[in-house]
């Protein structure tokens, strides 16, 4: 599998997974895995720019691990959950906060807020064999500079092997499909001209700019 992260059919996101960030948020602690899609044409690559819609000021950061599926997968008992999974990735899941509080708030799907343009940058994939312990590493974002987000995948709610499990008992996984397993706390905007710099501590770093996306003009 080629190690950039640009095809499978699907990328399944996983909200509150992390106790704090649900506490930051205002969220109720999940009793099983929220989950939500975003689509692939939301992926960027490293290097690239994050285009903040021109409706918005802002997009929210949300650093993540990410899984990437190795083959077709259904139904997959937990016990089996590793044999399913090439790699793993830094992932963020960018965030139209204000926009994603108002349709949450009139109950509607979290699509807008989560899967446009550049919504998912994401690294290449580094090998399960160079990852022992998907379940002990730390996940860091800077701001400018500035450290914005330090947490450890230990403090994940439902655990990589679980949410293989749990997510291919409703829909199967394909080859190149990705999981971002949810975000630590210290979630937060950021504005055009920014640079956002992050990783997974002694495993892989990002770094992408932010921008407004232009506005089309008719000709």
């Amino acid at each position: 599998m080629d190690k950039l992260i640009s095809r499978g059919t699907k990328i399944i996101g996983v909200g509150r997974n992390y106790v704090a960030h649900a506490k930051e948020l205002g969220n109720p602690i999940p009793k099983e895995p929220v989950l939500f899609l975003k689509p692939t044409s939301s992926y960027l690559a490293n290097g690239g720019t994050i285009l903040i819609p021109p409706s918005m000021e802002h997009l929210h950061y949300e650093a993540e691990l990410a899984v990437v599926i190795s083959k077709t997968a259904s139904n997959v008992p937990q016990s089996s959950a590793f044999d399913f999974i090439a790699g793993y990735a830094f992932g963020l899941d960018m965030t139209a906060r204000e926009l994603q509080s108002t349709i949450k708030a009139a109950g509607l799907p979290w699509l807008l807020a989560k899967g446009q343009d550049t919504f998912t940058p994401i690294s290449t994939m580094i090998l399960k064999s160079e990852v022992p312990d998907p379940h002990n590493l730390e996940i860091w974002l800077k701001v400018d500079g500035e450290i914005r987000q330090k947490g450890s995948t230990k403090d994940m709610m439902f655990t990589v092997p679980f949410l293989v499990s749990h997510i291919s008992s409703f829909m199967t996984l394909l080859e190149g499909d990705v999981i971002l397993t949810g975000t630590p706390e210290g979630v937060g905007p950021v504005k055009p001209g920014q640079k956002i710099t992050a990783g997974i501590k002694g495993l892989i770093d990002v770094e992408f700019d932010v921008a407004k996306r232009r506005v089309p003009v008719d000709s």
